[in-house]
């Protein structure tokens, strides 16, 4: 509980205590038992004296409902009338006053008092619950860093504001410590704990050449890190933000239920008048005139104390509670799991999704070309059969993979395109899985093989670069040539050709001899199956793949992740006009989805019904234009995020069902007489309670 809170709560304890006191005094003490009090001189005073009890219930009452007054009051002087606040106060007010007109016939300042105080314990109660479902988002809050790390010339730290920290500039963050700022690790490794962005709970390992974001808790290591992105532009800074806005956009249901109370309130407030008015006057009319004193007590207090009750009855603080609470919620629980939701609106939008598109390259793939497979040539030609023709000297041997790989890693080795980079980036990850078996001549057990080590052994001199086709080198005094099939063609050696994967094939010939092939392909996330298939379970119609690749791998990653329809080698613009097609062909209330990663995406985000973009990696145009942003890049959650929307609002149909039926029942039964007061703090606190109790479970969801 906050201060605040526990002081409510302290006053509730009192005025209960009070309260209670004062019920057995009036109902025990000063019972009637017939026509006598049971403690005659006390009940012959307060008998006489009956108004003077009233001085005493007033103290609980205004320890418990000053506060409820003031706000009354307020609204009336700001020209905001008919709220919750105003509704209790004329009810409680009026039952008090009509124990004093009634001498304690008719109401009474118990049934008054207990009204403002069951009230306060229920506005207590939704105070707890919100800030419960609050604690997943304002958890957030944690993540913001208070300071980075930096090092002066003499290699000494301090202390520095992280708005003071610029783009490329170096910090260290130690073990326990927050990563202030986006960047890249250029020393040290160690392992950083994602959950506080991502939900995951498993440790993530970082070394040198590793992309980190901040927020992230380093929990082993000493690293530095070289900042690509100033404060206020990070992953921890946006995070915030999107949190911070997210109750600005209301759903449907909430707007629906604002305008209803604003409606609603008044309208209860002019029957309740109309209530204790007009069946008066009309009875007066009917008999032909009535004694005033016996008109007041037996006909005026009785419809007065009907209005009354009616107007405890109608409020609507259930309504008005319990329904953004249970959106709120949703989006705590969502967030809680990586998942940001930029408003109630597109929590509520994605329970009414059918079609899902999605991008293919940083979104179902991990948009960076990586080694897939490696063939070691077993032919005519290779190794094996130039050794029986006498070619090759007697300790030579067919190629393995890792032949392969250290020999056209170590052609590309002073290359930056990006087929050289993954070809280097698997030779170091097999050197990392393999430190005994093939690096132990160059580099300590366990220590990480950085970007240039590879070099340090395998260097390759008499570089030549063919335009087009790739390039030859010496290694190890063996001439090397690494590239496409136009290669192998210019230099006179036969390569396999027939029946090869799906990617970007590195052919690789050694001494004149062909030794093999490597495939270099955009690898599928480990997820997209998973998620597509949950998507399929959850309802969704359609699933679809937009990407500028061309058809063969288009087609191949579609068939492997079992998507309704693929659409291949488009430009920005032609998403666009797919996802325009696409719009036109849903149904009438249902929504599209769009999902990706890129800036050339944003675009497409911001068409769709609903834009799901990737925090992890995804650019920032695509994350600005996003409606809902995956913090850890996994497509699972899509049906995750779904599954948590559609939980939301069916809790709140079930809110909305539940409270106008019992209030509908109540305020007949009210109207009719039968409805007491007790009855009416039921009906207004304990249907808030009940409505605020079963919102808190979107809280709750299950993967």
């Amino acid at each position: 509980m906050t201060k605040k809170q526990k002081k409510v709560l302290k006053r509730i304890i009192i005025s209960a205590v009070l309260v209670a006191l004062l019920a057995v005094f009036e109902h025990i003490v000063l019972g009637k038992n017939g026509d006598t009090y049971r403690v005659r001189a006390l009940g012959e005073f307060f008998g006489k004296y009956y108004f003077l009890l009233l001085f005493l219930y007033l103290v609980p009452y205004f320890i418990i409902g000053g506060d409820i007054l003031k706000k009354a009051l307020k609204g009336i002087r700001n020209k905001q009338v008919f709220d919750e606040n105003f509704l209790m106060a004329i009810a409680t007010v009026g039952a008090l006053a009509l124990g004093v007109v009634t001498k304690g016939e008719e109401g009474g300042y118990l049934e008054g008092v207990a009204v403002m105080l069951f009230y306060q314990i229920g506005e207590l109660f939704q105070a707890v619950a919100v800030g419960k479902s609050r604690k997943n988002i304002v958890g957030l809050m944690d993540i913001r860093p208070d300071y980075a790390n930096m090092e002066d010339s003499e290699g000494n730290l301090f202390k520095v504001s992280p708005d003071e920290v610029f783009v490329g500039d170096v910090i260290v963050v130690k073990p326990g410590e927050k990563i202030p700022l986006d960047g890249k690790v250029i020393s040290g490794k160690g392992m950083i704990d994602t959950a506080a962005l991502t939900g995951e709970s498993v440790p993530r390992e970082v070394f040198e050449g590793s992309d980190v974001i901040s927020g992230c808790v380093n929990l082993s290591g000493l690293i530095k890190i070289k900042t690509t992105k100033p404060f206020g532009e990070s992953t921890v800074s946006k995070i915030l933000d999107l949190v911070e806005n997210s109750s600005m956009k209301k759903s449907k249901s909430e707007n629906f239920i604002a305008k209803f109370a604003r409606y609603y309130t008044p309208v209860v407030c002019y029957a309740a008048l109309a209530l204790a008015v007009i069946p008066p006057i009309a009875i007066l009319i009917s008999k032909g005139g009535m004694p005033a004193g016996e008109w007041a007590v037996s006909v005026l207090s009785t419809w007065v104390i009907r209005a009354l009750t009616f107007l405890v009855i109608s409020c609507p603080c259930a309504l008005v509670i319990s329904i953004p609470l249970s959106f709120f919620g949703g989006i705590g629980a969502a967030s809680s799991r990586g998942i940001l939701v930029k408003g109630s609106n597109y929590l509520e939008a994605l329970s009414e999704t059918g079609i899902v598109v999605f991008d293919k390259t940083g979104t179902l793939t991990k948009g960076v070309f990586d080694v897939t497979s490696v063939h070691p040539y077993k032919g005519e030609g290779s190794y094996a059969a130039s050794l029986k023709e006498g070619k090759l000297s007697a300790g030579a041997k067919d190629f393995t993979d890792n032949d392969l790989l250290k020999y056209a890693a170590a052609a590309e080795s002073y290359s930056d395109h990006p087929i050289a980079e993954s070809l280097k980036r698997a030779y170091r990850e097999f050197l990392r899985e393999n430190v005994d078996l093939n690096a132990t001549d160059y580099i300590e057990a366990g220590k990480n093989v950085g970007d240039n080590e590879i070099t340090d052994e395998l260097s390759a001199t008499d570089i030549e670069e063919i335009s087009g086709h790739g390039l030859i080198a010496m290694v190890e005094g063996k001439k090397v040539a690494a590239g496409n099939i136009k290669l192998m063609e210019k230099l006179g050696i036969r390569a396999e050709s027939d029946n090869l994967p799906t990617g970007t094939i590195v052919h690789v010939a050694v001494d004149g001899l062909y030794a093999g092939y490597i495939v270099i392909s955009d690898v599928v996330k480990e997820n997209s199956k998973t998620a597509i298939a949950q998507l399929k379970a959850a309802g969704i119609r359609k699933t679809v793949m937009l990407t500028g690749d061309l058809k063969a791998v288009a087609e191949s990653v579609g068939s492997k992740l079992g998507l309704d329809e693929v659409r291949y080698e488009l430009l920005p613009g032609d998403k666009v006009d797919e996802v325009e097609k696409l719009l036109d062909t849903k149904k009438k209330k249902e929504k599209l989805a769009f999902v990706g990663d890129g800036i050339n995406d944003a675009p497409v985000l911001s068409r769709a019904d609903i834009g799901i973009a990737m925090g992890a990696m995804g650019s920032d145009a695509a994350i600005e234009a996003a409606d809902v942003v995956l913090m850890d890049d996994d497509p699972a959650k899509i049906a995750l995020a779904m599954k948590i929307s559609r939980k939301c609002l069916r809790i709140v149909y079930e809110n909305i069902i539940f409270a106008l039926a019992v209030k509908f029942v109540c305020l007949v039964l009210g109207a009719l007489g039968i409805a007491n007061m007790w009855i009416a703090i039921f009906a207004d606190v304990g249907v808030m309670v009940i409505a605020v109790l079963n919102a808190v479970r979107c809280l709750r969801v299950r993967e």
